[in-house]
């Protein structure tokens, strides 16, 4: 009991400063303000969707074909309850006056168009199958690779943006972002067979437009050259500012391509850590040729002494960028 009340004595005039900081700092309060779409349950509802994608994959205990019509239905009645409510939060935040059927017909096209996500879903797990010489199986390639799950997100999202919901398309993706280290804006639109090799640090712009049979490997980004300001200097808001990326396109890792007007023409393959602003026709091979490796054998160097230690033969290696 002593505690508690030094605590309360020490404490309240730091909730003094805290209440007031709330009056003085504007833009990221939300007091008397419309409920918040629920970042826990947005997280949920895209572990069952999941579920609903890849059933069988995501669950603990296995699901057998009498079952599977019943879990089903469960789950989509389930997912598309809890996303109306979201739907709505987030809805009526730009439009107090909202009415909810409104987030109900934005839940049932989401549902209606699961089976067609599903499809692209295939070729994305082939296209990983195909490109990734260590894949073994459908199977180690959905339980395990983050990509699939970044696209799978993304792919649901993307119909959301779509319907024009504000926030809760960007909090999926980002939760996938967060999970993965693939960041997929909902607003790219890709095509099929679409496959991220490893996938660490990929960045793809709002206005991306991906192809079909595209392939990109770690730490590539598909981002914005420059920013429209308007007369008081801030940034202005939309229009394309990320590249386009035609069909049958490889970008190794580390690539940089931005711009709005960049567009990777078809067949084409852009090597390890090549900087892009301008676009390339189809069947085009860029690479970055700056770069000089030189490589000095280690063998028949003399034994390091302490006198020496520079001798090592750690410190033969030597390379020139």
């Amino acid at each position: 009991m002593l505690f508690i009340a030094t605590m309360e004595k020490s404490v309240t005039p730091l909730i003094a400063r805290i209440l007031g900081s709330y009056h003085e700092i504007g833009g990221i309060n939300n007091i008397d303000g419309s409920n918040l779409p629920s970042k826990r349950a947005i997280a949920q509802i895209c572990e069952d969707l999941l579920q609903l994608l890849f059933p069988g994959f995501h669950d603990e205990e296995p699901i057998a074909t009498e079952q599977v019509r019943e879990i089903t239905s469960a789950r989509i009645l389930s997912v598309a309850e809890r996303l109306r409510i979201e739907a709505f939060k987030s809805l009526r935040l730009q439009e107090p006056k909202c009415p909810s059927r409104r987030a109900e017909q934005l839940v049932f096209d989401l549902i209606s168009q699961l089976p067609n996500v599903r499809d692209l879903l295939q070729t994305d797990v082939e296209a990983a199958y195909e490109g990734d010489p260590s894949s073994t199986s459908f199977d180690e390639i959905i339980v395990s690779y983050p990509c699939i799950e970044a696209i799978a997100i993304q792919r649901i999202a993307h119909i959301l943006y779509k319907g024009e919901l504000p926030l809760i398309p960007r909090i999926m993706t980002e939760w996938a972002h967060s999970r993965t280290g693939i960041d997929i804006h909902s607003g790219a639109e890709i095509g099929s067979h679409f496959f991220i090799d490893h996938g660490t640090g990929v960045v793809i712009g709002e206005t991306c437009r991906i192809g079909s049979h595209v392939k990109l490997y770690h730490g590539v980004t598909l981002g914005a050259r420059s920013f429209q300001k308007d007369e008081a200097g801030k940034i202005k808001k939309g229009g394309k500012r990320h590249p386009d990326v035609e069909d049958w396109v490889t970008i190794y890792p580390n690539s940089t391509i931005l711009g709005g007007a960049t567009k990777i023409g078809a067949r084409s393959t852009i090597g390890g850590n090549v900087f892009l602003m301008e676009s390339i026709p189809p069947d085009s091979l860029v690479t970055n040729e700056k770069a000089q490796i030189k490589i000095v054998s280690k063998r028949n160097r003399r034994a390091p002494t302490q006198s020496d230690p520079s001798s090592s033969p750690e410190s033969d290696w030597s390379w020139e960028i």
